[in-house]
C-alpha cells in the first residue's frame, strides 16, 4: 500500500548555508509524489548543537516552498540520537514511511514517489546511493572516487543521506542507536535480520557534500578523506 503519509527526516549541525538547498530538493520531492495522488508529507528538520542561523534557514526555506516543516532542537551531540528523534516525532505524527537524508544532501525529484512506488510493492527498507558533490572535488578526486565506489542496483551501501523504512520496520529494527557513527548500517542490519523485505538501488541517486571536514567526521566525509588523502 501506498503510504498516506511520508515523514522526512533531517539532522543538522550549524548547516545553515546548505539547508536551503537541501529542503528545496526536498521539496520538489514532495511536488512530485503529489502529482501522483494526495500525499502528506511532514519535514523534520533535527538542530543538533546548532550556533549558527539553522532554525531561521530551514524556517525560510520550509516557508518558501510550502513544506510542512517542523524544528527540533536537541543537544543530543550524535547523528543516531538526532535521527532517532526526528523518526519518533514523524511517527507521533503518524508517518506510516520515512525518508532519511542529511543537510548537506541533495535528494532527486523522483526520490519520494519511488519510495512509495516500492513500498507499494511490498519493500520495508530502502538503501540508495550517495555520490559527492562535483563541484567540492577535483575531476582527478571525482574519477578515483567513482573508480572505487560501486554504483548501480544491489549495491553494498548504506547511507543515512539516502535511507527510506516503513515505522513498522523501523520499530522491527530497534530504531537508530543513539551512535556518532555508523548508526544507519546498524539499523539496517537489524531490519534485515527482522526478515523485512528490502531493496538496495541507484534510482534514487542523491547527490552530497565532497567536503572532508564534515560534522560526522567518521561518516561520508571521513570515507572521502581517507580514500581521497
Amino acid at each position: 500500500m501506498t503510504p498516506r503519509h511520508t515523514g522526512v527526516v533531517i539532522p543538522a549541525r550549524n548547516e545553515e548555508e546548505l539547508l536551503p538547498r537541501c529542503l528545496a530538493a526536498v521539496a520538489a520531492a514532495v511536488k512530485s509524489a503529489e502529482s501522483e495522488g494526495p500525499a502528506r508529507v511532514s519535514v523534520a528538520v533535527v538542530l543538533d548543537s546548532c550556533t549558527d542561523r539553522s532554525a531561521a534557514a530551514a524556517a525560510k526555506a520550509g516557508r518558501d516552498h510550502g513544506l510542512e516543516l517542523h524544528l527540533l532542537e536537541t543537544a543530543a551531540g550524535t547523528v543516531g540520537a538526532a535521527r532517532a528523534l526526528g523518526v519518533e516525532a514523524a511517527v507521533r505524527l503518524g508517518a506510516q514511511w520515512i525518508a532519511n537524508t542529511d543537510a548537506d544532501t541533495v535528494v532527486p525529484r523522483n526520490w519520494l514517489l519511488t519510495q512509495h512506488q516500492l513500498a507499494e510493492a511490498g519493500y520495508g527498507l530502502i538503501l540508495g546511493t550517495v555520490v559527492p558533490d562535483s563541484a567540492d572535488l577535483t575531476p582527478e578526486h571525482l574519477s578515483i572516487w567513482h573508480s572505487r565506489h560501486q554504483l548501480g542496483e544491489n549495491h553494498p551501501h548504506v547511507h543515512g543521506a539516502n535511507l527510506g523504512f516503513s515505522a513498522e520496520s523501523y520499530a522491527a529494527g530497534g530504531g537508530f542507536a543513539s551512535a556518532a557513527v555508523h548508526e544507519d548500517i546498524q539499523l539496517a542490519e537489524r531490519i534485515k535480520a527482522a526478515g523485512v523485505p528490502w531493496l538496495a538501488t541507484d534510482w534514487i541517486r542523491a547527490v552530497t557534500s565532497g567536503r572532508r571536514d564534515g560534522r560526522t567526521p567518521e561518516g561520508f566525509s571521513g570515507f572521502l578523506r581517507q580514500l581521497l588523502n
